[in-house]
């Protein structure tokens, strides 16, 4: 696969990923529209991040089963009939089962990084990892961006009407465009589901990667679950759209994930992990001083998501590489493993997010971030000891 090919597969990442993130911007929104609790509205959110977390773990092992381009089409078909449900449903209980659902079937970027990282040259695949990751940046921001201004002009449904017909685009360019490919194994779809939960069991680096993302993507999670509230609060009292311009500020992350990428190549995972993690305890001081108001909030709030989001994508890089380099022909199910264990990292930290800034407020946010962050930094500690031991 040549740089030129990467375009595509990195765009239906962005595309893909997006629909798990432009809720964040929107949920003071669908608070108003549905008249119901903000904080009851933000598990829209949260209900993105469930289905995901379920879809990586049901879905995304047929990545070694089925050929790549039916089953990517079809899922992002079946995505777009979820958000259509979800823009026209009448109240929140629907609208939270069409978001799961959409989450369900919208994990397109983990199985599209498996079959990347199979058609570039071992030397590559950290770069090519990093485009990856790059348009699935690229689709977190834009989403953010483009549903907090649409939801804004229009209502909280615009979002989830026009994510369903990209959705509906995306199926059918991508049918049209990517090879034929044949499956990586004949295993039962029920081996194949037992599978990640062995490779767990059986993988310590594998195990390390899973906790170091959970830990930073839970994190990550938690600034950007609740501050859309703390934005349309009383402290700043901006709209929706003040969530996708203070996503939009952090475009940088596009740019730092493909370098982290060649890093990784060079150097390997660890350095990459440690700087990460440190950044995400640096971050959440920053951030602290976002619940203050004013200008000098709001500049503290655009530094302390600008790192945070640099780390955790980083962070994401190395252990995706720490994770391929574990085998050639289990690249879905490994994937399978990590990203199921990452969502659920995320789902959780957003929802303690907002749980946390309803009974304490930001500053609770942001000592979330560095409980969680200080967990991953323990855990390199130990596998940096035991190297250690065992070099020794």
């Amino acid at each position: 696969m040549t740089r030129g090919m990467l375009a595509l597969p990195a765009v239906a990442c962005g595309v893909a990923v997006g629909n798990v993130y432009f809720p964040q911007a929107i949920t003071p929104l669908v608070a108003e529209g549905l008249k119901i609790r903000v904080d009851r509205a933000a598990l829209v959110v949260t209900a993105a991040q469930i289905g995901y977390a379920c879809g990586i773990f049901l879905l995304v092992p047929l990545g070694d089963r089925v050929p790549y381009r039916p089953l990517i089409a079809t899922l992002f078909a079946v995505t777009g009939l979820g958000l259509a449900t979800a823009g026209l449903a009448p109240s929140f209980g629907p609208l939270f089962a069409a978001g799961v659902a959409a989450g369900v079937t919208t994990v397109i970027a983990p199985i599209i990084g498996p079959m990347v990282a199979g058609m570039v040259a071992p030397d590559r695949r950290g770069a090519a990892s990093g485009t990856m990751l790059a348009g699935s940046i690229g689709g977190m921001l834009l989403a953010r961006t483009f549903g907090g201004a649409l939801g804004e002009r229009l209502d909280w449904r615009a979002p989830y009407l026009a994510a369903a017909g990209l959705a509906f685009v995306m199926a059918v360019a991508l049918w049209r465009a990517l090879p034929a490919t044949e499956p990586h194994t004949r295993q039962s779809y029920p081996s194949l589901l037992l599978e990640p939960l062995r490779l767990l069991r059986n993988e310590p680096e594998l195990r390390r990667s899973c906790f170091y993302q959970a830990m930073i993507f839970g994190a990550f999670s938690a600034v950007w679950g609740s501050v859309a509230l703390l934005l349309s609060g009383p402290r700043y009292g901006y709209g929706a759209q003040a969530v996708g311009l203070l996503a939009l500020v952090n475009a940088a992350t596009m740019v730092a994930t493909p370098i982290a990428g060649r890093i990784v190549d060079r150097r390997g995972p660890d350095p990459v992990n440690l700087v990460s993690v440190l950044a995400v305890i640096g971050s959440a001081a920053v951030l602290a001083a976002g619940g203050a108001g004013g200008a000098g909030g709001l500049v503290a709030l655009v530094i302390g998501t600008l790192v945070l989001d640099v780390a955790m994508q980083c962070g994401m890089v190395a252990n995706s590489i720490r994770m391929y380099a574990l085998s050639d022909t289990h690249r879905g199910r490994l994937n399978t493993a990590y990203m199921t264990c990452a969502y659920l990292g995320g789902a959780l930290g957003s929802w303690l997010g907002v749980r946390a800034y309803t009974h304490v407020g930001w500053r609770g946010v942001c000592g979330l971030v560095a409980l969680m962050a200080v967990a991953a930094l323990a855990r390199h500690a130990v596998a940096t000891k035991r190297g250690l031991d065992v070099r020794g």
